[in-house]
Protein backbone atom coordinates (compact mmCIF):
# COMPACT_ATOMS: atom_id res chain seq x y z
CA UNK A 1 0.00 0.00 0.00
CA UNK A 2 1.18 3.52 -0.84
CA UNK A 3 0.22 6.69 1.02
CA UNK A 4 -0.83 9.87 -0.83
CA UNK A 5 -1.37 12.13 2.22
CA UNK A 6 1.97 13.92 1.72
CA UNK A 7 1.01 14.70 -1.86
CA UNK A 8 -2.08 16.68 -0.89
CA UNK A 9 -5.10 17.35 -3.06
CA UNK A 10 -3.88 20.48 -4.80
CA UNK A 11 -3.94 19.80 -8.57
CA UNK A 12 -0.46 19.82 -10.04
CA UNK A 13 1.32 18.62 -6.89
CA UNK A 14 3.98 15.99 -7.61
CA UNK A 15 5.70 13.34 -5.56
CA UNK A 16 8.35 10.85 -6.63
CA UNK A 17 8.82 7.55 -4.84
CA UNK A 18 11.50 4.89 -5.31
CA UNK A 19 10.92 1.70 -3.39
CA UNK A 20 11.87 -1.96 -3.50
CA UNK A 21 9.05 -4.36 -2.69
CA UNK A 22 8.72 -8.13 -2.60
CA UNK A 23 7.13 -9.79 -5.61
CA UNK A 24 3.66 -11.16 -4.90
CA UNK A 25 2.70 -14.75 -5.64
CA UNK A 26 2.02 -15.78 -9.25
CA UNK A 27 3.68 -12.76 -10.84
CA UNK A 28 4.16 -14.25 -14.29
CA UNK A 29 2.93 -16.76 -16.84
CA UNK A 30 2.32 -20.10 -15.15
CA UNK A 31 4.69 -22.81 -16.33
CA UNK A 32 6.58 -20.47 -18.69
CA UNK A 33 8.29 -17.54 -16.95
CA UNK A 34 7.69 -15.39 -13.90
CA UNK A 35 9.15 -13.32 -11.08
CA UNK A 36 9.69 -15.62 -8.08
CA UNK A 37 7.57 -14.78 -5.05
CA UNK A 38 9.47 -12.66 -2.55
CA UNK A 39 12.18 -11.57 -4.98
CA UNK A 40 12.88 -7.80 -5.19
CA UNK A 41 10.88 -5.57 -7.52
CA UNK A 42 12.24 -2.04 -7.92
CA UNK A 43 9.56 0.62 -8.33
CA UNK A 44 10.06 4.17 -9.58
CA UNK A 45 6.79 6.07 -9.15
CA UNK A 46 5.55 9.52 -10.04
CA UNK A 47 2.43 10.60 -8.19
CA UNK A 48 0.55 13.58 -9.57
CA UNK A 49 -2.47 15.17 -7.96
CA UNK A 50 -5.21 15.99 -10.49
CA UNK A 51 -8.81 17.11 -10.15
CA UNK A 52 -10.24 13.58 -10.05
CA UNK A 53 -7.60 11.94 -7.90
CA UNK A 54 -4.00 10.76 -8.09
CA UNK A 55 -2.38 9.76 -11.37
CA UNK A 56 0.34 7.17 -10.73
CA UNK A 57 2.95 6.63 -13.45
CA UNK A 58 5.80 4.25 -12.90
CA UNK A 59 8.27 1.59 -13.94
CA UNK A 60 8.80 -1.79 -12.32
CA UNK A 61 12.07 -3.68 -12.72
CA UNK A 62 12.58 -7.28 -11.70
CA UNK A 63 14.36 -10.49 -12.63
CA UNK A 64 12.20 -13.24 -14.09
CA UNK A 65 13.04 -16.93 -14.15
CA UNK A 66 11.77 -19.57 -16.52
CA UNK A 67 12.67 -22.19 -19.09
CA UNK A 68 13.82 -21.76 -22.68
CA UNK A 69 11.07 -22.98 -25.00
CA UNK A 70 13.64 -24.36 -27.46
CA UNK A 71 16.27 -26.16 -25.37
CA UNK A 72 14.40 -26.34 -22.01
CA UNK A 73 17.41 -24.92 -20.13
CA UNK A 74 16.69 -22.65 -17.13
CA UNK A 75 16.97 -18.95 -17.89
CA UNK A 76 16.93 -15.65 -16.05
CA UNK A 77 15.78 -12.46 -17.75
CA UNK A 78 15.53 -8.85 -16.60
CA UNK A 79 12.13 -7.30 -17.18
CA UNK A 80 11.02 -3.67 -17.10
CA UNK A 81 7.34 -2.74 -17.20
CA UNK A 82 5.84 0.73 -17.53
CA UNK A 83 2.38 1.43 -16.16
CA UNK A 84 -0.06 4.25 -15.45
CA UNK A 85 -3.15 4.17 -13.27
CA UNK A 86 -5.66 6.70 -12.04
CA UNK A 87 -6.79 6.44 -8.41
CA UNK A 88 -9.86 8.57 -7.73
CA UNK A 89 -10.57 10.58 -4.60
CA UNK A 90 -13.50 9.28 -2.55
CA UNK A 91 -16.54 11.45 -3.12
CA UNK A 92 -17.14 13.56 0.00
CA UNK A 93 -20.10 15.50 -1.40
CA UNK A 94 -23.15 15.25 0.86
CA UNK A 95 -25.35 14.94 -2.21
CA UNK A 96 -24.06 11.43 -2.81
CA UNK A 97 -21.91 9.85 -5.55
CA UNK A 98 -20.85 12.09 -8.39
CA UNK A 99 -23.13 11.76 -11.42
CA UNK A 100 -21.52 11.33 -14.80
CA UNK A 101 -22.44 13.99 -17.34
CA UNK A 102 -22.15 11.60 -20.27
CA UNK A 103 -21.66 7.94 -21.05
CA UNK A 104 -17.96 8.55 -21.76
CA UNK A 105 -17.51 10.02 -18.28
CA UNK A 106 -19.24 7.00 -16.80
CA UNK A 107 -16.79 4.71 -18.57
CA UNK A 108 -13.87 6.80 -17.32
CA UNK A 109 -15.16 6.54 -13.75
CA UNK A 110 -15.34 2.75 -14.08
CA UNK A 111 -11.69 2.66 -15.15
CA UNK A 112 -10.56 4.53 -12.04
CA UNK A 113 -9.75 2.76 -8.78
CA UNK A 114 -10.82 4.62 -5.64
CA UNK A 115 -8.32 5.65 -2.99
CA UNK A 116 -9.01 4.14 0.41
CA UNK A 117 -8.26 6.61 3.19
CA UNK A 118 -5.58 8.20 0.99
CA UNK A 119 -3.94 4.83 0.30
CA UNK A 120 -3.72 2.82 -2.91
CA UNK A 121 -2.78 -0.79 -3.61
CA UNK A 122 -0.43 -1.13 -6.58
CA UNK A 123 -0.38 -4.94 -6.74
CA UNK A 124 -3.12 -5.44 -9.39
CA UNK A 125 -1.57 -2.76 -11.62
CA UNK A 126 1.90 -4.19 -11.10
CA UNK A 127 0.71 -7.71 -11.91
CA UNK A 128 -0.95 -6.62 -15.17
CA UNK A 129 2.07 -4.58 -16.29
CA UNK A 130 4.71 -7.21 -15.51
CA UNK A 131 2.78 -10.12 -17.04
CA UNK A 132 2.26 -8.16 -20.26
CA UNK A 133 5.98 -7.30 -20.39
CA UNK A 134 7.08 -10.95 -20.10
CA UNK A 135 7.85 -12.92 -23.28
CA UNK A 136 5.26 -15.54 -24.18
CA UNK A 137 8.01 -17.78 -25.61
CA UNK A 138 11.23 -17.05 -23.68
CA UNK A 139 14.52 -18.21 -25.19
CA UNK A 140 17.93 -18.43 -23.55
CA UNK A 141 19.39 -16.61 -26.57
CA UNK A 142 18.08 -15.48 -29.93
CA UNK A 143 20.02 -18.11 -31.92
CA UNK A 144 19.19 -21.04 -29.62
CA UNK A 145 19.18 -24.19 -31.79
CA UNK A 146 16.92 -26.16 -29.45
CA UNK A 147 16.77 -29.94 -29.12
CA UNK A 148 17.00 -32.74 -31.67
CA UNK A 149 13.46 -33.81 -32.56
CA UNK A 150 14.50 -37.47 -32.72
CA UNK A 151 16.73 -38.04 -29.71
CA UNK A 152 16.46 -34.85 -27.62
CA UNK A 153 20.15 -33.93 -27.84
CA UNK A 154 20.96 -30.27 -27.16
CA UNK A 155 21.93 -28.84 -30.55
CA UNK A 156 23.67 -25.86 -28.91
CA UNK A 157 26.26 -28.22 -27.41
CA UNK A 158 26.59 -30.34 -30.56
CA UNK A 159 25.78 -28.24 -33.65
CA UNK A 160 26.95 -31.00 -36.05
CA UNK A 161 24.51 -33.52 -34.58
CA UNK A 162 22.21 -35.13 -37.17
CA UNK A 163 20.46 -38.37 -38.06
CA UNK A 164 20.40 -40.03 -41.48
CA UNK A 165 16.82 -39.78 -42.63
CA UNK A 166 15.42 -43.28 -43.15
CA UNK A 167 11.78 -43.67 -44.03
CA UNK A 168 10.78 -47.26 -43.27
CA UNK A 169 8.04 -47.02 -45.90
CA UNK A 170 10.73 -46.74 -48.62
CA UNK A 171 13.38 -48.98 -47.07
CA UNK A 172 12.35 -52.11 -49.04
CA UNK A 173 12.18 -50.16 -52.31
CA UNK A 174 15.57 -48.62 -51.59
CA UNK A 175 17.07 -52.10 -51.26
CA UNK A 176 15.43 -53.14 -54.53
CA UNK A 177 16.71 -50.01 -56.27
CA UNK A 178 20.22 -50.71 -55.01
CA UNK A 179 20.15 -54.31 -56.36
CA UNK A 180 18.72 -53.19 -59.72
CA UNK A 181 21.30 -50.48 -59.94
CA UNK A 182 24.09 -53.01 -59.48
CA UNK A 183 22.62 -55.38 -62.12
CA UNK A 184 22.19 -52.59 -64.64
CA UNK A 185 25.77 -51.50 -64.11
CA UNK A 186 26.93 -55.05 -64.74
CA UNK A 187 24.85 -55.25 -67.93
CA UNK A 188 26.16 -51.92 -69.10
CA UNK A 189 29.70 -53.00 -68.41
CA UNK A 190 29.13 -56.15 -70.46
CA UNK A 191 27.58 -54.17 -73.31
CA UNK A 192 30.51 -51.77 -73.33
CA UNK A 193 32.92 -54.69 -73.38
CA UNK A 194 31.04 -56.20 -76.39
CA UNK A 195 31.25 -52.92 -78.27
CA UNK A 196 34.98 -52.70 -77.62
CA UNK A 197 35.47 -56.25 -78.88
CA UNK A 198 33.56 -55.46 -82.12
CA UNK A 199 35.62 -52.32 -82.67
CA UNK A 200 38.82 -54.30 -82.19
CA UNK A 201 37.72 -56.80 -84.84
Amino acid sequence: MFDTHELGRRPGALQRISRTVEAPMDLGIDGVIGVPQGSPVELDLRLESVMEGVLVTGTARASAEGECVRCLEPLRQDVAADFQEMFSYPDTDDRGPRKAAADDDAEDDEDMTPLEDGMFDLEPVLRDAVVLALPMQPVCREDCAGLCAECGANLNENPDHHHDAVDIRWAALQGLADSLGTGEKDNMSGAEAGVDEKQEK
